[in-house]
């Protein structure tokens, strides 16, 4: 598996597998209106663009072993605290395979400093959130968001994982 660290060029294929995977993994949890919102209001080149340049996301793009192009990505960015880190997005066009699980703490080695790392996840993606837990993250609150002008709502855990240092 190799990850690396996406560039402005990037942000179209970023943009095609959000794409990709949001239709085949989200109908059962959202609705299509939802995810025709969130994809275009978060996935445009136009917005990835700016969650770089201004808001300090590091997009990762994930290609698995085999693979002759990046089938997954993830974005982390500094958040409030010093080590402390906030993953936006982590999405896998493969799913189930160990590739997540590699890719993210393939990821993690990148900042050496983390000490927290927070996400939010839809209570409903129980397939994530299960991910999530194998992955040392616990829940640490519940977030509801309205979104789109008040036509949705997110409804997600906030989790959070804690490096553990041995003694």
């Amino acid at each position: 598996m190799e990850i690396r660290l996406a560039t402005i060029a990037d942000l179209p294929l970023i943009r095609d597998l959000a794409e990709e995977v949001w239709w085949a993994h989200y109908p059962e949890i959202i609705t299509d209106e939802q995810i025709r919102f969130m994809l275009d209001e978060w996935y445009s080149v136009e917005a990835l663009s700016r969650q770089i340049k201004e808001e300090g996301h590091q997009f990762w793009l994930i290609t698995p072993q085999g693979a002759t192009q990046p089938r997954g990505y993830l974005s982390m960015s500094r958040h409030v605290d010093p080590g402390s880190y906030y993953l936006h997005k982590f999405y896998l066009a493969n799913r189930g395979k160990g590739i997540g699980a590699r890719a993210f703490l393939a990821v993690l080695e990148q900042y050496p400093d983390w000490q927290k790392v927070r996400l939010n996840v839809n209570r409903r993606n129980f397939r994530s959130v299960n991910f999530y837990f194998k992955m040392g993250f616990v829940i640490e609150s519940n977030l509801d968001l309205v979104v789109g002008d008040g036509r949705f709502v997110m409804d997600d855990f906030v989790m959070i994982k804690k490096r553990v240092f041995p003694n």
